[in-house]
């Protein structure tokens, strides 16, 4: 297959020089009301549907991946707009990967709000950490000794009530109510050490299986 019959949408998820390391594809920024469906038009035969714009413009409808499953392009979603489509749409044909479509598929995360981010419209790169990964974090923090639960209960808690645009770790420890100043450094020591990044590692694996599909 050429690799222009192949779309993938992406934007903070991954770097694209990494992306193109994986897989030869025609990379197109984040998905908007449309484009989905213009790519499908134009000929593509796989989508990828992995990082999406969800307040800046409309966001990729639901009828619009529908219509181009029904002519009979190969959608795969993951790691953002794509893993909530793919959780909402797999019954319809629709391939979700990765550990966030499972989140959202089996209900342990709900809102786009997990996802979201704000990046630099040139080179994409982020500028605020996305929830998801956030809770991802502190799992293993906790996991590896770094923090305690009660710590990682109040960061958690101090990076949902932020709003996503400013959902950075400097502001979330700073936020951080009665957060001792052991766990804090704690937790810092492990974003120094340890820092990872879910929607990256599902970004990866989608362009995987788009390559297993591709053949």
């Amino acid at each position: 297959m050429r690799s222009r019959d192949i779309v993938v949408f992406l934007g903070p998820s991954l770097d694209r020089a990494g992306a193109e390391e994986i897989l030869k594809a025609d990379y197109r920024p984040p998905a908007k009301r449309g484009d989905v469906f213009r790519a499908a038009k134009e000929g593509a035969r796989i989508v990828g549907l992995i990082d999406g714009v969800f307040f800046q413009d409309s966001a990729v409808a639901h009828k619009e991946v529908l219509s181009v499953l029904e002519m009979g392009v190969a959608v795969v979603g993951a790691s953002s707009m794509g893993a909530l489509r793919a959780a909402e749409l797999h019954p319809f044909g629709m391939e979700g990967v990765g550990e966030i479509f499972r989140l959202y598929r089996e209900g342990v995360l709900i809102s786009d709000d997990e996802v979201a981010l704000i990046f630099d419209p040139v080179n994409f790169n982020p500028l605020s950490e996305p929830l998801v990964n956030i809770r991802d974090n502190i799992r293993v923090a906790m996991e590896k000794g770094y923090i305690d639960s009660a710590a990682g209960e109040k960061i958690l808690a101090a990076a949902s009530s932020l709003y996503f645009p400013q959902r950075t770790y400097d502001r979330i420890l700073e936020d951080a109510e009665g957060l001792d100043e052991s766990q804090r450094e704690g937790f810092r020591r492990f974003l120094l050490e340890e820092k990872g990044d879910l929607k990256r590692d599902d970004a990866i694996l989608a362009l995987k299986r788009i390559k297993e599909i591709a053949g």
